[in-house]
C-alpha cells in the first residue's frame, strides 16, 4: 500500500514544472493518466538523449519526469477528444493542465466543463503568470523565471553578469510548490466536498520561494537596501567556492568560526599573522585576499573529499561539489539506496535518481518506466467504458 493508492489524477501538463509535480504523486502511489496531444509532450523533444540519438522515446528529461505515469493520446481539438476527456474525468480525483490562459477554455474544456462533471473535482491550472492580469499572456523559461521572480541579481561575481541555477532548477522548485498546491486542492475535495480552481503562477511560486527571497525582498522593502553580488571567495574567510586538487570546494559562513577554521587548517603558522584575527581587518579587501592566497594554496594540496572530511572534523560548514559521476559513485548515495532501476522497452535498464523522502509507511516506489508515446490510450480509453471505434477517434488515429 502507497499513501495516494487510491487517488487518481488526470494529468494535462507538458514540459518540467507541471509534469514534475505529477510524477512527485504518482511516485507516492497515485494512478496518474498523462493526457499527450497526437505529437506527444514538448518534454519529449528535450536532451539528453541515450546514446546522442534524437527520438521522443529516448529523452533523458522526458523519461525522470513521466515514471510511474499512464500514457494516453487524445486529440482535445475533436469532439470526440473531449468526449474521452469527459469520460476520464468521471473517475478522476484531481485534474491539472498546463496549457496557455484560456486554451482549454476555447477548446470547450475549462473549469466549467469539469465542474459539470463533478462538482467536487479540483481543477488546478499551472501557466507562467497566472490566468488573469496584465502578464497572463507573456512566455518564461527557466532563465526567465528566475531574474524575474528568484534571486539572480545577487548570484555570480561582483564585476560580472548575474547568473541563474544550473539547467532548470527554477521549474523543477515550482514544480515542488505545484504539488502543495494539488494536494491542498484534493484535501479539500475528499475532507470537505470541496471543488475548486486553483490557479497557479510559476512566477509566483518563486516570488514566495525561499531562495533567499525573505530576507532580501523584506530589505528592499523597507530600507530599498539590494543585496551584492560577491566574488566567489571574497566575502569571508573563507566563504564561497574554492578549487582543490580535483574539483571545487565550497564554504559557507565558516569564517563566523576562526577557531574552527584554524582547527581544520591544523593551526598553521601563516594563521599567526595578527591581521586576520583583528575584526576590522579581516573585513579589508586587501586582507581576505592575502588570506585567501595561503588558503587556496592548502586546498589546491588536497582533494574535496579530503577537505570535507578536515571540515566535518572541526565542525566547519563545507561540501564538495560534486560531478554527476561523483555523485553516482559516492558511497553515502548508493549505501541509501538512492538510485533505483527500472527497464524500458527503447532504453534498455535505465538508472534513476530515486526516492526524496523516506515515509513510515505508504512511501515512494518505482513502479513502471517512462510510458511511450499512448502506450496506455486503448488499455485507459477502454476501462473507461469507450469502444474500439471512440479510441481510435478520440486519439486521432494514434490508437
Amino acid at each position: 500500500m502507497q499513501a495516494l493508492d487510491n487517488v487518481r489524477v488526470l494529468d494535462l501538463t507538458h514540459h518540467i514544472a507541471g509534469p514534475y509535480a505529477t510524477r512527485l504523486f504518482a511516485d507516492f502511489g497515485a494512478d496518474v493518466i498523462k493526457i499527450e496531444r497526437p505529437g506527444g509532450d514538448i518534454a519529449r523533444g528535450l536532451p539528453p538523449f541515450q546514446g546522442g540519438i534524437e527520438n521522443p522515446e529516448r529523452s533523458g528529461t522526458f523519461f525522470y519526469l513521466n515514471c510511474n505515469k499512464r500514457s494516453v493520446v487524445l486529440d482535445l481539438k475533436r469532439p470526440e477528444g473531449i468526449e474521452a476527456l469527459a469520460a476520464l474525468a468521471k473517475t478522476a480525483d484531481v485534474v491539472i493542465e498546463s496549457f496557455a490562459p484560456g486554451k482549454l477554455e476555447a477548446l470547450g474544456a475549462g473549469y466549467g466543463f469539469f465542474r459539470d462533471i463533478n462538482p467536487s473535482l479540483p481543477f488546478i491550472s499551472v501557466s507562467n503568470f497566472g490566468q488573469t492580469g496584465p502578464y497572463r499572456d507573456y512566455l518564461l523559461s527557466d532563465l526567465v523565471l528566475y531574474a524575474f521572480a528568484g534571486e539572480m541579481y545577487s548570484m555570480g561575481e561582483t564585476d560580472r553578469e548575474p547568473v541563474k541555477m544550473a539547467g532548470t532548477a527554477a521549474l523543477f522548485e515550482s514544480g515542488s510548490a505545484i504539488a502543495v498546491g494539488m494536494m491542498g486542492a484534493l484535501f479539500a475535495s475528499k475532507r470537505h466536498g470541496i471543488g475548486q480552481h486553483v490557479d497557479i503562477s510559476l512566477a509566483e511560486t518563486h516570488f514566495g520561494g525561499v531562495d533567499r527571497r525573505h530576507a532580501t525582498a523584506i530589505a528592499f522593502q523597507f530600507s530599498g537596501r539590494k543585496t551584492l553580488r560577491l566574488a566567489s571567495h571574497g566575502g569571508g574567510m573563507p566563504q564561497g567556492i574554492y578549487p582543490c586538487a580535483d574539483g571545487y570546494v565550497d564554504f559557507t559562513n565558516a569564517g563566523l568560526r576562526p577557531d574552527r577554521i584554524a582547527a581544520m587548517l591544523g593551526n598553521a603558522e601563516w594563521l599567526a599573522d595578527p591581521r586576520y584575527s583583528d575584526p576590522v581587518q579581516r573585513m579589508n579587501p586587501a586582507v581576505i585576499e592575502d588570506w585567501n592566497g595561503n588558503f587556496i594554496a592548502w586546498c589546491i594540496e588536497r582533494t574535496k573529499r579530503e577537505i570535507w572530511e578536515a571540515a566535518r572534523a572541526a565542525k566547519v560548514m563545507c561540501g564538495p561539489m560534486f560531478t554527476m559521476e561523483d555523485m553516482f559513485t559516492d558511497e553515502a548515495f548508493r549505501a541509501r539506496g538512492f538510485w533505483s532501476k527500472t527497464e524500458h522497452t527503447e532504453l534498455g535498464e535505465v538508472t534513476i535518481p530515486g526516492r526524496p523522502l523516506r515515509m513510515e509507511k505508504g512511501g515512494w516506489q518505482l513502479r513502471r518506466a517512462a510510458p511511450l508515446l499512448g502506450q496506455h490510450t486503448a488499455e485507459v480509453l477502454g476501462e473507461a467504458g469507450l469502444s474500439p471505434s471512440a479510441i481510435t477517434a478520440a486519439s486521432g488515429g494514434t490508437a
